[in-house]
């Protein structure tokens, strides 16, 4: 079996023979019934395959769809003209990145639609591509955006960069509303949902279908969809281990299940955790060893929290589906970046009991902040050697240290 580990791009895994767990009736349920999505989920949960699938059944080509549901659902298999927008790669640190990015795809389109004089600024720029693309092509434009939040993300520690990639993307943003006779579709992914003053206030017909209950599997793999798909990665992961086909299933769960994006909904099992323990026949924190979350770490740094009351933690469902650019509350963020998941829901106080998914992102997630802690207590050892050693004598000096010792013990009790 040729597990498609990292491959995002729907047609390479159609043609090349890689397992595929089949979504596509969500992409013909979502053509059919909307217009305007918004989707948040964890990083590496299938999102930009996701985007690659609408991609591919906007662009008509059948051939790539047969054998899946939605095969026989649709029927005209229409091509309409694609303007896909990836921010996932691109370093938005340094200033008027946002805008050399952005400008890079309108002068790709303009290549083939053309430009006006008339239209100088970004979002001038974009809105009459799109209309001349629907003229030229005699379809509305279909948009696709993967990770829009990373501008954000990225400039969490420069508010005044985040503010002007903040403004751009919503001047940007604010032309799918203006164009809307022009659009047959829009779909946008990302990790977080911003709140306040978002990127997306000016796009109020935007659907956010991130804890929605009919598409809680729209990414991301449940225990049904393991057995009917895997069965012979479970069975061949079972034997390299000495388990039951049983007890693997369990060990999988255990370790990678777990995820909640609605009240009462099934587990989702981290697609790129299973896939790597499946091809590779052992059990580690995949997940977690792909990147480490920097903006995460520095946040913590930032705020109290101790890590036995993360799974205590209770938010009603406005709290949890947005955060803010300069967050105080740092539950939202943890919950929409994967490191927490929906434990139950109290119906008299209609809030969301949350914990840890799993044992890969319990055990990952104080790992992560370990060296913090480790930090924390080497300064406060050296302060107790200095006291020691005589070298702390003015007053001046002495309360230096002990503010640094201050910090310290707040810093450890944050992650104690």
């Amino acid at each position: 079996m040729k597990y498609p580990i990292g491959i995002q791009d729907f047609e390479d895994l159609r043609r090349n023979g890689y397992a595929y767990v089949d979504k596509t009736h969500f992409v013909y349920k979502l053509a059919d019934e909307g217009k305007y999505y918004f989707l948040s989920r964890p990083r590496r949960f299938g999102k930009s395959l996701f985007l690659s699938t609408l991609e591919a059944y906007f662009q008509g080509k059948k051939e790539l769809f047969e054998g899946l549901d939605i095969y026989n659902l649709e029927t005209e298999w229409k091509k309409y003209p694609i303007f896909h927008i990836d921010l996932n790669t691109a370093n938005f640190r340094e200033k008027d990145s946002l805008y050399h990015v952005l400008n890079d795809y309108l002068t790709t389109w303009e290549d083939k639609y053309g430009i006006r004089e008339s239209e100088v600024t970004l979002p001038l720029r974009f809105k009459g591509v799109i209309a001349r693309a629907a003229e030229k092509e005699g379809r509305n434009v279909v948009i696709l955006v993967d990770e829009y939040d990373k501008p954000i993300l990225q400039t969490l520690r420069d508010p005044e960069l985040q503010t002007e990639h903040r403004e751009l993307l919503k001047a940007f943003y604010s032309v799918l509303k203006t164009q809307d006779r022009y659009i047959k579709f829009v779909f946008l992914t990302g990790v977080t949902k911003f709140g306040k003053v978002s990127v997306f206030s000016d796009l109020n017909n935007l659907m956010d279908i991130s804890m929605d209950h009919r598409y809680v599997n729209i990414c991301g793999t449940t225990e049904e969809e393991l057995k009917s798909y895997f069965k012979e990665g479970i069975s061949e992961l079972a034997s390299a281990n000495g388990d039951s086909e049983s007890e693997t299933i369990d060990k999988l769960r255990m370790r990678y299940g777990g995820y909640h994006f609605e009240k009462n909904s099934k587990g989702i099992y981290n697609p790129f955790s299973v896939l790597n323990t499946l091809a590779k026949h052992r059990y580690k924190n995949y997940w977690f060893e792909t990147g480490t979350p920097t903006f995460l770490i520095e946040l913590l740094k930032e705020h109290v929290y101790r890590l036995p009351d993360l799974s205590k933690e209770q938010v009603s469902a406005i709290v949890m589906s947005r955060m803010d650019s300069a967050p105080t509350n740092l539950i939202p963020f943890i919950y929409q970046t994967g490191y927490l998941t929906i434990k139950g829901y109290d119906e008299r106080f209609k809030k969301y009991q949350l914990g840890f998914p799993n044992k890969e992102v319990e055990e990952g997630f104080l790992n992560l902040l370990q060296p913090l802690y480790n930090s924390a207590g080497d300064r406060i050892k050296k302060l107790c050697r200095s006291f020691r050693n005589g070298q702390t004598k003015s007053n001046h000096t002495r309360h230096q240290l002990l503010q640094q010792d201050k910090s310290s013990r707040e810093l450890g009790n944050r992650i104690s």
